[in-house]
């Protein structure tokens, strides 16, 4: 297949496979077409890097308007891949594991028919090569979102949730859509490559500031950022498997995508860094603040997911290079450990029939293997070394550090910084301390055991891939920096993990 077909079939295969799987009836069929239509995609992912790994851009262009100049543009390059592989790769293992916790009362045609369309929608997110484009796909993620989040719709509380999560996030796509109009009329192009080129001449702009704003808008909301961060916790009436698709690994990361991807020729004014480092700190902080206190297992885990966010969001204003980074590398960690937590806790809520921390404890001695994986994946988001978190947490320790805003700027954001690792450090050992630690604390609705193995596999498969990124990191990783500063942080991880974390970007 020639590699710039690739892009145009990725975007295709799920949407094909979502309409096909809708049909399907039988439940053995179903499963095996979502498996395959996901491993396929990843294969073909993956299929590209050889193209990618010299800095090429993969652009496949399709006639759409062209009296209106607008193309059906599809542009993968690095950043792009990187979203490809987590949209796919994170999405066979939910495809996998879904099998196994969905009811099976429940129309799977339905369920995998909505996810692949899903998947297909964050392709089209993540590959657009017009914001315009980009636009379209980014409303399409929020309808499908809310069909998946109100999946089990015969619960007043799924109906709320996703009602609220639709309005949110279509009402920061109008806004983003404005924002793009505004982009395309500053640059002369709603093509891609012709805006990033023109960086210097968007920020000169009048324009910039109300451009920016509402830009920021459609991202605040997408990513459940501060002030918009309610919704998330109200759409944890999904499935899990769409809590640990859509809210830890691609439609809450379509924010933050955005905001890197715009990154070259938005960031760097002081506009930007008040108004998105502002978001991030606020939410960073509000978000591992509110986890602390939560009894429901899955609300602890989006407000850490709010937290997380927050802190990638806040590298993206800091407006550095190494903060930018660090933020792609969080991005990658948080997936890979918050998607195993999310499944780990449905796995509990399956096994126990329960979700409160209350009614929970001493689970490792009937649950050891799901214990282990969640205790390893909880101490990778509390950045406990020899974990992909411990290196994240110490990057953005070195960002913070290495601002300077003022002597009183630059003492509050560390300060802040440190603060949020402390609350982050709680609410990872409550997770998991109070479900596996201690001992029982009383009848449970069901008598726990362990999940069937391939309900575990996909968490095994994550929690490897943070062990992995821990430990070897350079090895790991290495083989995908393409930045003259992303070489010199991976060498430095080869020699030493805590210089690596705290190194000067200046350094390199």
């Amino acid at each position: 297949m020639p590699h710039d077909v690739v892009p145009l079939v990725l975007l295709c295969l799920p949407f094909a496979g979502g309409v096909l799987a809708w049909r399907l009836r039988r439940r053995q069929a179903v499963t095996w077409l979502a498996i395959g239509v996901a491993a396929l995609a990843l294969a073909l992912a993956l299929a590209v890097r050889p193209w990618l790994a010299g800095g090429a851009v993969l652009r496949t262009v399709v006639p759409w308007l062209p009296s209106l100049g607008l193309d059906l543009v599809l542009r993968v390059d690095g950043l792009a891949w990187l979203f490809l592989l987590l949209i796919c790769g994170i999405g066979l293992l939910v495809a996998v594991y879904a099998r196994y916790y969905m009811p099976a009362e429940d129309p799977l045609g339905r369920f995998y028919g909505l996810l692949l369309a899903f998947m297909g929608a964050m392709v089209g997110v993540v590959t657009a090569g017009n914001v315009v484009q980009l636009a379209f796909f980014w409303e399409l993620t929020s309808l499908l979102s809310f069909l998946l989040i109100g999946y089990w719709n015969q619960g007043a509380s799924a109906r709320e949730g996703a009602r609220t999560a639709l309005i949110v996030t279509a009402g920061g796509g109008l806004c983003l859509f404005a924002g793009v109009l505004l982009l395309g009329h500053i640059a002369g192009s709603y093509d891609l490559d012709v805006i990033l080129a023109a960086g210097a001449a968007i920020r000169a702009s009048a324009l910039y500031t109300p451009m920016l704003v509402l830009v920021a808008l459609g991202a605040l909301t997408k990513s459940a950022q501060f002030p918009f961060h309610f919704w998330l916790p109200q759409a944890m009436s999904a499935p899990t498997p769409v809590s640990a698709f859509l809210h830890s690994a691609t439609m809450v990361k379509a924010g933050v995508f955005l905001l890197l991807r715009l990154w070259p020729v938005l960031a760097g004014t002081e506009a930007w860094f008040w108004i998105i480092g502002g978001a991030g700190l606020a939410s960073l902080l509000l978000g591992a603040a509110a986890a602390v206190f939560q009894q429901d297992l899955k609300a602890v885990l989006a407000y850490s997911t709010i937290s997380h966010l927050g802190l990638i969001t806040m590298l993206l204003g800091l407006g550095s290079a190494l903060g930018a980074v660090a933020a792609i590398f969080h991005i990658v960690n948080h997936a890979t450990f918050k998607a195993s937590l999310f499944m780990a806790a449905g796995a509990v809520d399956h096994e126990t029939g329960t979700r409160d921390l209350r009614r929970l404890g001493g689970l490792r001695r009937v649950m050891p293997i799901t214990a282990t994986l969640a205790l390893v994946a909880s101490a990778a988001m509390a950045g406990v070394p020899l974990l992909n978190g411990f290196l994240s947490k110490e990057m953005f320790f070195a960002v913070t550090l290495s601002t300077h805003r003022g002597v009183a700027m630059d003492v509050l954001v560390a300060g802040l910084a440190v603060l949020a690792s402390m609350f982050s450090v709680i609410y990872s050992l409550r997770f998991a301390v109070g479900v596996f630690l201690g001992r029982p604390r009383g009848a449970l609705p069901r008598t726990p055991h362990e999940p069937p193995r391939w309900m575990r596999l996909p968490i095994g498969l994550l929690v490897l891939a943070c062990v992995l990124v821990g430990v070897l990191p350079a090895r790991v990783i290495g083989p995908t920096r393409t930045s003259p500063r992303a070489r010199c942080w991976a060498r430095r991880c080869r020699r030493s993990t805590w210089r690596c974390g705290m190194a000067s970007p200046h350094r390199c």
